[in-house]
This record gives C-alpha cells, structure tokens and sequence, in this order.
C-alpha cells in the first residue's frame, strides 16, 4: 500500500479553544499540527473570546472553585437542559464528558492559562464554575502562546472552503487555493452556523434578519454542512440556538456578554405594537437571558421593547447604551415607533392589575417583580435576539471521532467543541459548559487524531 504524502500530521480547523485544546494536545503527543483560523490575527479566537468562565466537576474545594459540585449533580443538570440526548444514547458521552471536567482547569493551568482564585471576592460565588483571569481574550491569548512555543503552525485568514473527505487521508481547501492541504488526522472544531444568516433563514424565515450574532462572524458553518454532506450522522437540531435577549443596538456581530439586558423582569415587555406578549415575572433567574432570547426571536418581526420607569430603574443594571426617555408614556412610544394610544393602553391596563407584586385580572400575568409604572422620566430598551450558537452539529463518540448513521467512524476525522456539543447539550444549553465541552473534547480529539496520524 502506497502512503500518500501529507502536510502536516494533524490539521486543526478552527481557531477557538476546542481548537487551541485539540493543537496542543496533537503536538503534546509528537504529532505536527498546522491550525487554520478564519480570523484575522487581531480577531483570533472565536466565541471563546467572549467567555468568562467554565462549568467543571470538583468533588471538594479547590483553588479555583468553592465547595463540592459532584458528577451527579453535574449530571442533573445536563438532563434538565438537554433532555433525551442525556438520557438516551449519549448519556455514556455525557458521563465521560463529566467525569474528564475533574482535570481540565489543571491541564489547562499546565498550558498558560490563568484562573481565579476560588477565594477571590471580586466575582460572584459560584461552586461550579471557574473564571477565567482576565476573561475569554487572555484564555486565547495564553492557549495560543503555548500553541506556537511548542511548534504549532498558526495560519490565520485560513477560512476552508471545501473538505476532502473520501480519496485518501483528509484534506481541506483554504480560500481559493485549488490546492487541498492534506493531513493524516483532521480535527474540525469550527462551531456552528450563526453567522451564514442565508442558513438561519431557512430555519427562521424573515425573523433572522433581526437577530444579532453576539459572536464570531466567521461561523459559517461551511465544515459542518461539509461534515453531513459527507455522511456525518446529525445531533441536535438546525432550528434551534443558544440565544439571549441583548440591547437591539448591539452590533451585528461580535457584542459579547456585555450587550445583553438584565432588566427585563422587572418592567414589562411589549412587541413591535406596544402589546405584552409575556409573563415578565416567569423566570428571574440567571436563565432568564436565554428564556427572553427565544421569547423575543418568537414574537412579531421579532424586535421587542422593554419598558419601565424611572423607580423601576434603579432596580436593575442598566444597559451599555442609553436608554430612550420621555416624560410621558405616549411621548416614549413615539420614541420607539409604537403608536402613543396603544402603548398608553397597555401601561394603564398593567398598572390597574398590580397588586402585591404580582397582578389580577390581566393577561399574560405577571407572576413577580409587578410594578406600576407611574414614575417620569420613562424609558425603554429595544430588544433583539443574540444568537450564541447554533445547536446543530455531527455526532460522536468517546474518542471524539466524527460517526456515520450507522455507527462507524469517518477514518482519521475528529470533532471538538459546539460542532459537537449537541452530544451533551442537546438543543439545550448550561452556563459554562460549552468552554467544558470545547476544552475536554479538544483534547480527546488532539490526542486521538495524533495517535490516528502517528500510528
């Protein structure tokens, strides 16, 4: 048997911190790695530059994290998050996936990257997650450092345009190159699909036109479409997406944790006629972000408007940009371009309904958190959907190798982070737990893929 020639023998698409694990992990192992990120050197990273913390099992205090968060309880909370992809057939992955968490701040630690201490006053508490010191740009910063200082060859505006996948070891194209680069192992660890907005109009009709991509704009999802175009069994689905409310004005990628809206339970909530559409005092829990996210992408023309008054907002933290004021609830509905009447209607109405908190007599009721909105100046924040990820992606296995329906692998091709984290996420999603994913995954994957091309 003839051996084809190769550039490398692991390649890494994608430049975010599945892939950073995965680099690291294959060269760690003696294999060459060549890393192709879509991004500009200045833009490098991901949505990982946007993180702050990660969700990591810890069956007792650790420098990092305070108290105990067991496999079990980990466990539970994937299963409320992501339902039947835990409880079927992945639920052996999630497990593994649980049990690796134990050790990847340590690994991580090893290679670079800096965390807070547990003991650290400045964050909230949290006895699941740790944060990152510096946050998600110096995570990146750190991972890519010790990427290069180990020999890992960085190719940046590297976006693929086509994989090789059936003649030979796996191959990708880059830009338009008519050259494939070939490698004996391939790592894809590029996430979703959130910025090709032809892809999430398909799944969403006209309302993707008014969603945000609060991260990267260079998940286009070309090696994931390529993936299932090759046979990769699908998980997850393509018309769902991590999404949370975030401030309308937030730029169209790229805005971060910083754009989203905290208030949002506290004042009410109208569409685009000045009408509620919603329980505001539903959930006032952190998941309240992802719960207004699909509340919002759902409603008519899919752009909603929070409102409140002036007592209400020294109630919560306010959004980056400035609130739109009036001294009166007509005059802030012509601000917004709602018509005055209705809006006026709606206030008068939910203002009749308070009463102890909660209202009478209204619907949709407000469950908690009810005020009268009474107060001048009025003000409001237009609201949008933030799309994080999409949840669709290609189903694994233990070694993080890329499987067809019919359970066997696709030779020498590997997937890591949100390309694959529909394994454990299902269209589901907990705080810090996709940087888990990425992380443990990346380095399955970087290690698989070195001992597949090393063998």
């Amino acid at each position: 048997m003839t051996r084809v020639s190769c550039d490398c023998d692991v390649l890494v698409v994608g430049g975010g911190n599945a892939a950073l694990c995965a680099a690291i992990a294959a060269r760690r192992a003696g294999a060459s790695v060549l890393l192709l990120e879509a991004a500009s050197k200045s833009l490098r990273g991901g949505n990982a530059r946007h993180s702050r913390n990660m969700r990591v099992m810890h069956g007792a205090p650790t420098a990092w994290v305070r108290g105990r968060y067991p496999a079990d309880d980990y466990h539970a909370d994937l299963q409320r998050v992501a339902g039947a992809a835990v409880k079927s057939a992945d639920d052996e992955l999630a497990r593994q996936f649980i049990d690796a968490s134990a050790d990847i701040v340590d690994w991580l630690t090893g290679n670079g990257v800096r965390f807070h201490r547990g003991t650290d006053e400045v964050l909230p508490y949290s006895r699941k997650t740790a944060f990152f010191l510096g946050g998600g740009k110096a995570l990146m910063n750190a991972l890519y450092a010790t990427a290069e200082a180990l020999g890992v060859v960085v190719r940046y505006d590297g976006a693929v345009r086509t994989l090789h996948l059936r003649d030979g070891p796996p191959a990708v194209t880059v830009g338009d190159a008519d050259i494939p680069i070939r490698a004996g192992a391939l790592v894809v660890a590029s996430g979703g699909f959130q910025a090709d907005l032809g892809w999430l109009r398909q799944q969403w009709g006209g309302a993707a036109g008014e969603f945000t991509i609060r991260g990267t704009p260079h998940a286009t999802g070309v090696p994931l479409k390529a993936l299932l175009e090759d046979g990769a069994d699908p998980v997850g689905a393509a018309d769902h997406c991590h999404m949370v409310a975030v401030d309308g004005r937030a730029p169209p990628f790229d805005g971060g944790i910083v754009t989203r809206l905290d208030g949002l339970p506290h004042g009410i909530v109208v569409d685009r006629d000045g009408r509620r559409f919603a329980d505001e005092g539903a959930v006032v829990g952190p998941s309240r972000y992802t719960a207004w996210g699909e509340l919002v992408a759902r409603s008519p023309g899919a752009v909603a408007f929070s409102v409140f008054d002036s007592a209400i907002a020294e109630r919560f933290r306010p959004s980056i940009f400035p609130a739109i004021q009036a001294d009166s609830v007509g005059g802030l509905a012509s601000a917004l371009g709602i018509c005055p009447p209705v809006l006026e209607s709606t206030v008068a109405a939910f203002n009749a309904a308070v009463t102890g908190g909660t209202t009478a007599g209204i619907h949709p009721p407000k469950t908690r958190l009810a005020a009268p909105i009474t107060v001048p100046p009025f003000g409001a924040y237009p609201v949008r959907a933030g799309i994080t990820s999409t949840c669709l992606g290609v189903r694994v296995d233990g070694r993080a190798r890329v499987l067809r329906p019919d359970g066997t692998a696709i030779d020498g091709v590997h997937a890591a982070g949100v390309i694959m984290a529909p394994n454990i996420l299902g269209t589901g999603y907990l705080a810090g737990s996709a940087m888990t994913i990425g992380a443990v995954f990346g380095r399955i994957a970087g290690r698989e893929a070195a001992a597949h091309a090393l063998r």
